[in-house]
């Protein structure tokens, strides 16, 4: 299985709680990934904004981003506790469903209690 990257954002506590589990497993298991805060990175070579990459979560493969719901699906296939649901969760009709929250509910909550900490972290 090829390298995965993941970024994320490391100012979030609960993206960053939620990828220090992965980290953890990945270290465990041998998982072919690698986890870097968007903050640290040089988002060029992801062709991504600051803006946008704060907007949701981003895995790559070589050369291919993958953006949203599938970077999760992603990152969940390279873990072994993780396999099922991303098997799951690709499945059609749940797949739309929980690209649809994630897309409409998680990554825009998640996006908004960002700008606020910036906002206060700016002020």
């Amino acid at each position: 299985m090829e390298q995965t990257e993941i970024l994320y954002n490391g100012r979030c506590p609960i993206c960053s709680a939620e990828i220090a589990q992965y980290r953890r497993l990945a270290d465990r298991t041998g998982a072919p990934l690698r986890f870097t805060d968007l903050h640290d990175a040089d988002l060029s070579a992801w062709a991504l904004s600051a803006d946008q990459a704060t907007r949701r979560l981003h895995a790559r493969q070589g050369k291919r981003i993958i953006s949203g719901f599938p970077a999760f699906l992603t990152l969940w296939h390279a873990l072994p506790r993780w396999r099922w649901l991303a098997r799951l969760l690709s499945l059609p009709v749940l797949r739309q469903i929980a690209d649809l929250g994630y897309n409409y509910i998680a990554a825009p909550a998640l996006y908004q209690l960002h700008l606020r900490r910036e906002a206060r972290r700016n002020a």
